[in-house]
């Protein structure tokens, strides 16, 4: 798909990304409810025509640390793919590129 995306939010592909407050050291979790509003505004702009983003901390190690839903009903990888490869991308390099900015966003954030 190519040109102006009109798509609406509950068509479009939605990653919950949960961050464990380790990354961000010794004093994580005190600071990642703040780093997760941090880099919600951040990642919202990321690949924003066809994916919302949810960030949340990820407290519970149980929980899967990344969940792709439509419209409230959570996909498996599988559906995940074929939905990204309506746009050109794959999986494991969408996943490569939105952990990279989660990287840089947590260099940005304790630079603060």
């Amino acid at each position: 798909m190519k040109g102006n995306l009109n798509i609406p939010a509950n068509k479009k592909l939605t990653v919950v990304y949960k961050m464990e407050p380790g990354c961000l050291g010794p004093n994580g979790a005190a600071l990642i409810e703040d780093y997760c509003q941090f880099a919600q505004q951040q990642i919202s702009q990321f690949n924003q025509e066809f994916v919302n983003w949810v960030v949340e901390p990820r407290f519970d190690k149980s929980l899967a640390e990344i969940k792709y839903e439509i419209n409230g009903k959570e996909l498996l990888p599988t559906m995940a793919e074929r939905y990204l490869a309506k746009f050109d991308h794959n999986l494991d390099d969408f996943e490569e590129q939105f952990n990279e900015q989660f990287m840089n966003y947590i260099e940005q954030f304790l630079k603060r």
